[in-house]
């Protein structure tokens, strides 16, 4: 007997609809999985034949063929398991169930025939949603992911409730859908606050640079300078994400398989520090079925470098292309994925190996040979595109043993947002949100120089031998520094600060 059972996968970013096809004949006893089923497809097999025994069915002893279609899409993932097994029960027979292609049914089975939750819920569930007539069946534990859709949502704990579903829908109400009113108030306790930490008046400045206009920022300075503390601190002075940066950034852990059960909405912006020692594939994704990295998993939020130069050459020079296009492609045999890489880079260095050179108390180790090698382990290409190049000096001890209020991050983010709101009304007829996404058109639309600002950016462009990328980088930090200032122009005051801004290229003059 044949029978017919929708699932779902997610190839990247987006879902496709699985039919998954069921032949229960006659014949020596078999189970064979076709349609492009990847290594752990076929595994499902054993768990399969042995959930439908244990959960008190009976596996036929026949030939049993499962097509997976369309054929030419590669099939990867536990998802199709509650499928399948519904599939083979429906075709013998066991389950007796109406309008079965009305359902798309996800999850994983125990041996005991439990549903134990998938990755990928909430992109299956938002795909549904725009299909209109499809309802969803899921494990229990992937429930919150669809109720923040408008998809029908039936969430389950085995598979003995899902044939009781199946047989008498009507008896079953689906999941209580949440409002976007409830997930609002959502919110996280940033553990690093700005006001915890001493001195660094400049650092702390260009950190609400950076916050308010999204601009990439390196941080260098001797060890214990406060560096890292200074980066953690910058979620805390971004905007709350809005409806659809919420959605982007929790569809990526969704797929990651990072999503909080109870939780199933990223509501903040992310903050990733991957180690020095990370490899390629999983700051930049990869897989033989290409998975999101350490770059996507940051979208719309911070992704933290510390000593930079550790970083091997072959991945700082694989950021170049994401923080140009704000996006990573991603191609393999089986399939080519594009991931969002929205993110904010901010970056840790010391000035050379011993961490002293420049110092004034401190005698620096290191040769001068020594020095530039360090340093020349960031590329020029991969400098330009840090908009800001901060240098975070030793603190003294007055610096440290200082008791006087400093401002809070709290009351630094009151002006971002300020900021970020200026931005917003300016660019959202381009569809940007911040000046740093700006390109050359729109930085020649809308940050127009007076005469004296421009002749001072003319002679410091010549002076210090800047590129065409760090002449646009600095226009777009004064025109983030005119909106703190709430200035509708650019003048000569704030392409100044931009400029005191750009250390590395300072060391050129």
């Amino acid at each position: 007997m044949l029978a017919k059972v929708l699932s779902c996968v997610t190839i990247g970013m987006e879902p496709y609809l699985i039919e998954v096809e069921v032949d229960v004949a006659g014949g020596l006893p078999d189970f064979v999985i076709v349609g492009l089923p990847s290594a752990s497809v076929k595994e499902s097999k054993e768990r399969v034949r042995t959930a439908i025994k244990n959960a008190g069915f009976v596996f036929p002893p026949r030939k049993i063929i499962i097509n997976l279609a369309p054929a030419d899409i590669k099939k990867e993932g536990t998802g199709f398991e509650l499928a399948i097994a519904v599939g083979i029960l429906v075709a013998t027979g066991q389950i007796f169930a109406k309008n079965l292609t009305d359902y798309v049914l996800v999850g994983e089975l125990s041996l005991k025939g439990e549903l134990r939750p998938v990755s990928g819920i909430l992109p299956m569930s938002l795909f549904l949603a725009k299909q209109g007539n499809k309802s969803l069946i899921l494990p229990r534990d992937n429930g919150k992911e669809a109720v923040i859709t408008s998809v029908d949502a039936f969430a389950f704990n085995s598979l003995r409730e899902v044939k009781e579903f199946l047989e008498n829908p009507s008896r079953f109400k689906p999941l209580e859908k949440i409002g976007w009113d409830q997930i609002d108030k959502q919110t996280e306790n940033h553990v690093l606050d700005l006001k915890d930490v001493k001195g660094q008046h400049v650092a702390k400045g260009a950190l609400e640079v950076a916050a308010a206009g999204g601009h990439n920022i390196i941080l260098v300075g001797p060890p214990g300078s406060g560096k890292s503390m200074l980066a953690k601190c910058l979620p805390s002075l971004l905007p709350p994400l809005i409806k659809e940066e919420i959605l982007e950034v929790s569809k990526i852990y969704s797929i990651a398989g990072l999503l909080n059960k109870e939780k199933p909405l990223i509501t903040e912006p992310p903050f990733r520090a991957p180690h020095h020692s990370a490899s390629l594939t999983s700051l930049i994704g990869g897989g033989k079925l290409p998975r999101p990295g350490e770059l996507a998993l940051a979208t719309c939020g911070v992704l933290f470098l510390d000593e930079l130069p550790e970083y091997r050459r072959e991945i700082l020079e694989a950021l170049r292309q994401p923080l140009e296009d704000r996006y990573v492609t991603i191609a393999r045999l089986s399939a080519t994925v594009t991931y969002s890489a929205n993110f904010q880079l901010i970056a840790s260095a010391n000035p050379c190996y011993c961490g002293w050179y420049g110092d004034l108390e401190k005698e620096c180790t290191c040769t001068p040979y020594q020095v530039n090698k360090y340093r020349n382990k960031i590329s020029g290409p991969l400098l330009d595109r840090l908009d800001l190049q901060i240098e975070v000096p030793r603190l003294t001890f007055q610096e440290l043993a200082d008791e006087g209020d400093s401002e809070s991050s709290q009351e630094v983010r009151k002006r971002v947002i300020k900021a970020r709101a200026i931005q917003h009304n300016r660019l959202q007829d381009c569809g940007l949100t911040c000046n740093a996404q700006m390109t050359g058109k729109e930085v020649r639309q809308y940050c127009r120089l007076d005469k004296e600002a421009r002749n001072l950016l003319k002679q410091v462009f010549d002076s210090w031998g800047l590129s065409g990328r760090a002449h646009d980088r600095i226009i777009k930090v004064a025109r983030t520094i005119a909106d703190l200032r709430d200035s509708e122009n650019i003048n000569s005051a704030h392409i100044a600060e931009a400029l005191q801004y750009r250390s590395f290229d300072r060391k050129v003059e």
